[in-house]
Parts: structure tokens; sequence; C-alpha cells
């Protein structure tokens, strides 16, 4: 039987096999806490390590003036991306709100680059996680592990558990943010009553000549301090990856993402306060454990290994998050055709069980070159750590770009929630994100993850120009942006079927009727 095709914006689609999207089937499972329960487990453990060396590079101050920046960031950003997610309420996110706005190209483009980020940012939380799981066994059970069996063992026990049901997966969010905000609180307390709480201590890097102790190396350097702040908020876009696993995405999305976004920022302000009060500024640049150095100042190193417990949470839980997310990302990216389409695949327990894997697989051969080249502290090690975050910009970028063409483009869509900042709120996040962007270029450090990330690009890119393009499938992101935004929700209207065969037996174009 021959199938019907479809010629878009250099594209070619053709009908789904019998059976496609069956195979390929998301289960609602998610209210309002589990979406926030997801946000705040990508994000949380942000706020135990990666964040502080944005202080070695701007000091105590530009360190918050980059905070405060963020703030205004993210909340144009998740408004916007709030938005779009309840017009197009598919798995796709980012992907599918720039292939809307921005063509095939545009929607490869911008979901390559989350698919970057949030690999990157599980091997990285894989590998620190790894290294704590090993000193605690080590201090309490007299057993320590290789590092590769360490990262083997957490790939596969959170691939398993993202691989069980979103129901599972949604209530160990709960859980691990739960517990990690906690240990976050308790931390919070202890310091404001500690002795060796110093608030002159954040003052403590000496300035360069022409400048003072609050910007002690001056202004420019707080573009380099932004990336770092980032990890206290990175990953929170994640939520529209859930939409077809949500029981009401038009309204749990922007809510979760609003109550998240609030948590993260009281969280983020005692951690950037108080644990550099504890052990100064000078110290916290270059901890690799600022907040256990932070119970250390407080407790000393006799409880070290329950500490180190402590701290394991809350990587466990961006382990967790960061993970679903990947998996949803890959998953709508191969459903459409992108990546292989057996990517998508869910099975019995409708979730997204191949691209775990794969992406799994991706992310533990990235950690054996890590450790092949001279572990965290090498240059693989600030590799892997700067392409999750430029990858994040990137996404950051198209997708501003994208709510700005799309009010334009699909004015007639539907459009259930409205970001209260509009277009100047998706302006204003898409503009700060482009000076993060200029801040890694000039930024001599993050050169080589610019030009890894580069390499990925021109081999995803020549792929799909000389295969990909040709065997796309109409799926729920791919059908809204032809159909002009006029196909939404796929659970509601079904997947393929009459739509599909409508489109396919035209010759229109994106949003356009079809010719006479």
């Amino acid at each position: 039987m021959s199938k019907d095709t479809l010629k878009v914006s250099g594209v070619t689609y053709t009908t789904a096999d019998k059976g496609y999207f069956e195979k390929r089937t998301l289960k609602r499972s998610a209210g309002l806490w589990g979406l926030w329960g997801l946000a705040i487990a990508a994000v949380i453990s942000g706020d135990f390590s990666g964040w502080n060396f944005g202080i070695g590079f701007a000091g105590f101050g530009g360190m918050l003036i980059a905070f405060v920046i963020l703030i205004f960031m993210y909340y144009g950003m998740m408004f916007s991306i709030g938005e779009m997610a309840g017009a197009m309420p598919h798995s796709g996110g980012a992907y599918s709100f720039a292939r809307s706005a921005m063509g095939p190209w545009g929607g490869l483009v911008t979901g390559l680059a989350e698919t970057i980020e949030y690999v990157a940012t599980t091997a990285v939380v894989v590998y620190f996680s790894a290294s704590y799981a090993d000193s605690i066994t080590s201090e309490l059970l007299g057993v320590s592990l290789p590092t590769w069996v360490w990262w083997a063992i957490l790939y596969v026990v959170f691939i398993a558990l993202n691989s069980l049901g979103s129901s599972v997966s949604f209530v160990f969010s709960i859980v691990v943010s739960i517990i990690s905000l906690a240990i976050l609180l308790i931390f919070s307390a202890m310091a404001l009553f500690s002795p060796a709480l110093d608030w002159s201590s954040l003052w403590n890097i000496a300035p360069t000549e022409g400048w003072n102790e609050f910007l002690p190396f001056g202004i420019v350097p707080i573009l380099f301090a932004l990336p770092y702040a980032m990890w206290f908020f990175l990953g929170i876009e994640e939520l529209p990856l859930a939409a077809e696993e949500s029981h009401n995405p038009v309204r749990d999305i922007p809510r979760a993402g609003l109550i998240a976004r609030t948590t993260l920022i009281i969280t983020g302000l005692l951690v950037l306060f108080l644990n550099t009060a504890l052990i100064g500024s000078e110290a916290t640049a270059t901890a690799g454990e600022p907040l256990l150095d932070g119970f250390r100042a407080m407790v000393g190193d006799g409880a070290a290994a329950v500490l180190a417990l402590a701290a394991l949470v809350g990587l466990l839980a961006s382990l967790q998050g960061i993970m679903f997310a990947y998996g949803r990302n890959m998953y709508s990216l191969s459903r459409a055709g992108y990546y292989p389409k057996f990517f998508s695949l869910t099975g019995k327990s409708q979730t997204p069980y191949v691209a775990l894997i794969v992406g799994g697989v991706i992310g533990f051969i990235a950690l054996v070159v890590v450790d092949a080249l001279g572990g965290s502290g090498g240059v693989a090690g600030a590799i892997v750590l700067n392409i999750a975050v430029w990858g994040a910009v990137i996404a950051y970028v198209m997708q501003m770009i994208s709510f700005v063409i799309l009010r334009r483009k699909f004015p007639k869509a539907h459009r259930p929630y409205k970001s209260p900042w509009g277009v100047p709120g998706a302006v204003i996040a898409g503009v700060i994100a482009v000076l993060i962007f200029f801040g890694f270029f000039i930024n001599e450090p993050a050169r080589p993850a610019i030009v890894a990330i580069a390499v990925i690009y021109v081999v995803i890119l020549i792929g799909f120009a000389t295969y990909g393009r040709k065997r796309l499938i109409l799926s729920p992101e791919e059908e809204y942006a032809v159909s002009g935004g006029l196909h939404g929700d796929p659970q509601k209207e079904g997947y393929g079927g009459k739509v599909e065969k409508d489109l396919l037996a035209t010759d229109g174009v994106d949003g356009a009727p079809k010719k006479k």
C-alpha cells in the first residue's frame, strides 16, 4: 500500500504505519504538585553545588547581581513558555514551539539544544553523585567501588525508575523535592544561629585595582557569573515536556512553574547568602561541595558521611528530574522522525524507555571520556559542565524568538493561558539569554564547549538534511504547525487519523490553506 505524502518547508511527511501512535502513547498522571515536584527535583541540586564558581569570576556582589538578572529572565521566559505550552499541550516543549514558529529546521535546532542540555546535565549529576555515594559507603561500610561502576549503577537504577511509569516518577519527584527542601531549610536555620556565620566574609575577595569588595573584578565579569547563577534555576523550563502526562496542562503547567520559581528564588537566596557567609567568598568560589563545607563549618567533620548523604539526596532529586526531561525531549523528536523512530517506543509502562536508555548510554560514554581526560577538574569536565548551560541558553533564545513570532504568525490560535508580561517579557528574557551567550564567547574556559556543541550540530544537521527530512511523521507537534495551530490537544483530538489524512491529501503549507 502506497503512503500519502506532504511536502512542506523543505521536508516530506508520510502516513504513519498502522499502530504507530499506539506504540508511542503517554499516560496522564500528574497534577499540580506532581509538576511542581518535577520542576523542583530538576533544579534543586544547583543549590547544593555548581552555582558557587560564579563568585570566583565576579565576587559576591557580582554573583548577587547575576542572580537578580536571572530572576527577570526566568519570570519572562516561564510566562512565555506557559502560554505556548497551553496552546500546544504536547510533549515536544521547546522543539514544538520552535517548529511552529520557525519550521522544521528551527524545531530541530531548538530540540537538539535541549537534548544536549539535559543529557549533559544528567551526566554531570551522575558524576558528582557517584563521588558522594562512594565517600558515604567508604565511611560507613568500608566499601569503595570504581567510579565507572557507580555511574553504571546510577544510570541503571534511575532509568529503571523512570521506566516504571510516569506516576512513579512524579511521586518520587515530590518526595525527594520535599526532602531536599527540608535539608536546605535545616541548613539555613542552623546557619542563622551558628557562631561560624560571618557576614563580613562575603567581601573577603581582594579587589583588583580600581574596584571594591562588592565588585572585586569589575562589571564585565558579571557576564561570566551568569552561567553559574543559572544552576539555581536550570531545568525548570522542562515543565512543558510533561504536557501529555498532565491531567490539566493548560492550568497546571503555568501554576506549577510560578510556585516552583518562587520556591527556588527563596532557597537560592538562602544558600547564596548563608553558605557564603559561613565559609567566606574566597573559599566558596573554589569549593567542590559548598553546602557540605557549610555544614562542616558548623558541626565539624565528625558527621561527614551523614552530611554527604544529605547532599546526595539533592543530587539524586535532580538526576530523576533531568532524566525525565531528556527522555521526553528525545521521545517527541523521535516520534516526529527527527531522531530514529524506535527511540519513541513506550511499551506497556507508557514511558519512553528506549529514549531513556539511549540518553543514558550517551551520558555514560561522555563520563568515560571525562574520566580519561582528567576528571571533573580536567578540560573534559569543564566542557561537559559548560555544554549543559550553553545548550540551555540556545534553547532559551530560540523559545523567546518563537513566542514573538507565534503571536504574529498564529494570531487566531487558541491560547487558554496568556503571559502577563506578553511580548516584552519574552524580549527581556531573550536579551538576557543572548548576553549569557555572548559571555560564553568572551570567556576563554567556555570556548571548548562551544566547539563540542558545534561538532554535534554539524553531525545531526547533515544527517537530517540527507535522510531525516524526507521521512517525517505528522506527530501532534507537526500537525499543530502544519495546520496553522488548528490541531491542538492530541489526547482530545487524537493522534493522526482524520487530521493527518486531510493534511496529507493537500499541498498546503504551514498555516495556509491548500492550493486549488
